[in-house]
């Protein structure tokens, strides 16, 4: 979640006056002449995600005392899904199981990005905008990828996509990004709308330029069945019906020959310091809404899911230990996601740090062993084909000591 509300610029405000919003006209292009057309999304998880309950180390002897009351089990009622002999997916996430099993989604245990502080506003400033450090927000590192990216290839022609009321600060940048939200307010008719554009070319060019093509990403969205109904929102970004509105509108833009190929998706409260649940629960519910995006994705896509490489992020963790609400407080090492027809799944991918006292980051946290911006290094490398000088200059800023993460593409 966000612990400050960032402010909206007048031309910002042209991409949440509707359903949809563009910065970046989407002509119709080709596909590349090898066949490939990749479709990578990027899903921030807002609040911190207590990975130790997502994808629980059932076979660390020290996890079940630390877990106490929320422990999950490998029997009975409401068991994990077993990945392996060492880990067991929360049971809320049977797509993911499923997934896995057909080696198209793999976990990243033990991750963390370089941030070592608790703040959830730094940890995701550094997470979104890939910068070694906080305060450093004027893009993402999405944006840039898609940046450094040759001007030709359709990946790059296609832009981005920003979902959301206020598009992610990972894919907020220079680059041409088009912004898509479930629709808040009646939409205007055609009259209208052409006497607004209108007034707005003559008035401020830019406005109007912005809004010209915001009207044809409209036409896209209708087209792709989400208007009318099917565009009222469902439900806030923290709750299942809002996150699965949010993964069927983004699918259907993805999946478009004149659609984007980029996208960001932000999901909003998993911060999780009191009542968390076990098994069942409040964070059960959210693991539910998050599982069932991942299937709407996998549904919506259609032939372009065998290119589709989607990656799931938090700022940072939680306590290994419960508190006194029976919850779990602000931590550092955590679990990423990585679904879709491109991955090479069913895996962990991890060096496991184990549960013991004095293996804990400060006696408290999971610890980090693996960077996560070696995770999306490695995607961006495989699937976009960026070199790790560009990853390690560009992307990520002064992380050229960050090695891309081979091998997580078929």
């Amino acid at each position: 979640m966000l612990c400050e509300t960032p402010s909206l610029s007048r031309r910002a405000l042209l991409g949440v006056g509707g359903s949809m919003a563009a910065w970046a006209y989407m002509p119709r292009f080709a596909n590349a002449a090898d066949g490939r057309d990749p479709r990578l999304v990027t899903i921030v998880l807002r609040g911190a995600l207590d990975g130790l309950s997502a994808v629980a180390p059932i076979g660390d002897p020290d996890y079940e005392a630390l877990r106490a009351s929320i422990a999950l089990a490998k029997t009975g009622d409401n068991a994990v899904q077993m990945l392996d002999g060492f880990f067991g997916l929360h049971p809320a996430m049977p797509v993911l199981a499923r997934l896995y099993r057909a080696n198209q989604a793999l976990v990243v245990h033990a991750v963390a990005t370089n941030y070592r502080e608790r703040s959830h506003f730094d940890g995701q400033d550094v997470l979104e905008s890939g910068q070694p450090g906080p305060g450093r927000v004027e893009s993402g590192w999405l944006n840039r990828a898609l940046l450094a990216l040759p001007k030709g290839e359709r990946v790059a022609a296609g832009g981005g996509l920003g979902v959301g009321t206020l598009s992610p600060l990972v894919i907020r940048g220079q680059a041409p990004v088009l912004g898509w939200a479930p629709q808040a307010i009646q939409k205007a008719d055609g009259d209208l709308a052409g006497r607004v554009l209108d007034l707005y070319r003559h008035q401020d060019p830019v406005l109007g330029e912005a809004l010209s093509k915001g009207l044809d990403t409209n036409r896209m969205a209708s087209e792709s069945g989400m208007s009318g109904d099917a565009a009222r929102p469902r439900g806030g970004p923290d709750s299942v019906e809002g996150m699965k509105q949010m993964a069927a509108g983004t699918a259907r833009l993805l999946a478009r020959d004149d659609g984007p190929r980029l996208a960001a998706l932000a999901f909003d409260g998993w911060d999780t310091h009191a009542n968390e649940g076990g098994a069942t629960g409040r964070l059960a519910t959210l693991l539910s809404g998050l599982d069932a995006a991942l299937g709407i994705f996998e549904q919506s896509m259609g032939p372009a899911w065998s290119q589709t490489a989607i990656l799931v992020v938090t700022e940072f963790g939680r306590t290994a230990r419960i508190n006194g609400t029976v919850g779990t407080d602000h931590g550092t090492g955590t679990v990423a996601f990585l679904a879709g027809g491109a991955v090479k799944g069913g895996r962990i991918v991890t060096d496991w740090p184990g549960l013991k006292s004095a293996n804990l980051h400060e006696n408290r946290d999971l610890k980090p062993t693996t960077d996560l911006r070696a995770v999306a290094k490695g995607l961006l490398a495989d699937h976009l084909g960026l070199s790790p000088a560009v990853l390690g200059s560009t992307v990520f800023p002064d992380s050229m000591g960050v090695a891309p993460l081979k091998g997580l593409l078929g």
